[in-house]
């Protein structure tokens, strides 16, 4: 994870992403962090591992690279 502040909070998490051999489908784990969530395509994965952020920081906002913001 990388955090800078400079009058604001960037960080990055970086996820893994397998497939779900058993259900189908892929599967996202954080590195570092208590965050997992899954979907059934890379699209449907990308918006659940945004809104598993958000709900895990709470008032996180994911900009468009990618990169949440929270301070």
């Amino acid at each position: 994870m990388r955090l800078l502040c400079e009058g604001f909070c960037v960080s990055e998490i970086i996820f893994e992403v397998r497939e779900d051999e058993i259900d189908g489908g892929l599967v996202a784990t954080a590195l570092g962090h208590a965050i997992a969530t899954q979907g059934d395509t890379v699209e449907e994965l990308r918006e659940m591992v945004r809104d598993a952020v958000r709900c895990h920081f709470g008032d996180a906002e994911i900009r468009a690279d990618g990169k949440w913001e929270r301070c």
